[in-house]
């Protein structure tokens, strides 16, 4: 409505068809409540029974449905069917389920309240704010057809006797009309906000956002994973094979080379494409390790374990492979856990444990330094925190000033692949 065009665009008669089809509506179903209140009465009540309050219950099931229809009309956000699928079939079970929801009794009520007072508005809205207008701005023409050119009523109160005041009229009228078309539309679209108050399923729709909401989380985390392993795939068939080929070639040439400023020149390009090639190797296995993906979590720690500057005691004992994006946030959790360790804590020693059961898989990264770990001191503490709680996990922190630092993180899964026969995982760094 806060557009220019709104007065040329289909939204004025889209408010004035939603407005009179629930006046129509709303006026036939209160004509068959009085119907069916004066067919059955007390008698009825009496014979019925039980049978009589469930068919009762249920009248306000296709009135409801026609209304989320209806919506349609100026709401552009479909309403969610509140009903879920009957347990049993045949019509008992239907009967039965729909008896025992929340929706068919707040239904019912919405019927009730739109068959005694919303319908009568809608009506009200439509007379004053559409004929109104609409029948002033035919005064000519009523004055040159009923009223023999010399009168004319306007709104059956006033009278107009000269042409310059039935045109004067008629003029007021467009005016009014188009005044009254945002009128329609604020009232069409209150009473279809109170609509959907009434009859949409509030929890279900808050339900299936949260179930979408987790479902692309986990779309969106296999995504980055799947984008991780592409991009050390790529470094490592692609760039880093390119600096091994021109790692052996200088340390071809300088072998062909006299000593020499050009040998010395050789020998240091032979170094730096060295160190290119190190770094590389590095960032590549802090991207996605290849020993993570061929050979899983156990393997991945052990050898984060080895590359530790801090001696780290390794202890897992895990069922088989775990789900790729569980292996990969329980790795990085891991090496930031030792990273900080080697940076911040002054330890002497560290350990690695953990294990998987009643589905959830548990990991302690534990150390002898100084504690008092600070989350807000940036020890990247809230990024672990950020990557577990992505995948439903719990991380917690326990370092007192003094230590030990405690690190616990754990993350629901079921493991994808069995376990081979073989002894657990069970090494010192």
């Amino acid at each position: 409505m806060s557009r220019p065009g709104f007065l040329l665009s289909p939204w004025p008669w889209r408010s004035v068809a939603y407005l009179a089809s629930g006046a129509v509506t709303g006026a036939a179903a209160l004509l068959l409540i009085v119907i069916a209140a004066a067919a059955g009465g007390i008698l009825t009540l009496v014979l019925v029974g039980l049978p009589l309050l469930a068919a009762t219950a249920l009248s306000g099931i296709p009135l409801a449905w026609a209304e989320r229809r209806r919506l349609r009309l100026i709401d552009l956000d479909p309403v969610p069917d509140p009903y879920r699928t009957p347990a049993a079939h045949g019509l008992w079970g239907r009967l039965t389920t729909r008896l025992r929801e929340r929706a068919t009794w707040r239904e019912l009520g919405f019927t009730l309240l739109f068959a005694g007072l919303l319908w009568p508005v809608d009506a009200l809205v439509i007379a004053v704010a559409l004929f109104s207008p609409l029948s002033m701005a035919v005064t000519p023409l009523l004055m040159a057809t009923v009223g023999d050119g010399r009168e004319a009523k306007v709104l059956k109160q006033w009278t107009v006797t000269t042409w310059p005041a039935a045109f004067g009229v008629a003029v007021l009228g467009l005016v009014l009309m188009g005044l009254c078309a945002y009128v329609l539309g604020v009232a069409a679209g209150a009473r279809a906000e109170l609509t959907r108050l009434l009859i949409a399923s509030r929890e279900g729709d808050l339900g299936a956002r949260v179930v979408e909401l987790a479902r692309s989380r986990v779309r969106l985390v296999d995504a980055f994973e799947a984008e991780r392993r592409r991009i050390e795939r790529d470094l490592h068939d692609g760039a880093q094979q390119r600096l091994v080929a021109l790692t052996m070639t200088l340390g071809l040439a300088r072998l062909d080379v006299s000593p020499g400023p050009l040998a010395d020149q050789l020998a240091k390009a032979h170094d730096e494409a060295g160190q290119a090639l190190a770094e590389l190797r590095e960032l590549i296995h802090g991207i996605h390790p290849k020993v993570l993906a061929d050979y899983g979590l156990e393997a991945a720690v052990a050898d984060a374990a080895d590359r530790s500057p801090v001696p780290v005691d390794v202890g897992l004992e895990l069922p088989g492979r775990l789900p790729q994006a569980v292996e990969s946030a329980a790795y990085f959790v891991v090496c930031e856990a030792l990273a900080n360790i080697a940076r911040h804590s002054g330890a002497n020693r560290a350990e690695v444990t953990g294990g998987h059961r009643d589905g959830r898989l548990f990991l302690v990264v534990r150390d002898d330094g100084r504690g008092g770990a600070d989350t807000t001191a940036g020890s990247g503490l809230t990024g672990l925190a950020d990557r577990v709680s992505v995948l439903d996990g719990r991380l917690s922190l326990s370092s007192p000033p003094g230590g030990p630092t405690v690190l616990r993180v754990e993350f629901p899964c079921v493991p994808s692949e069995p376990r081979d026969q073989r002894e657990p995982t069970g090494r010192s760094a």
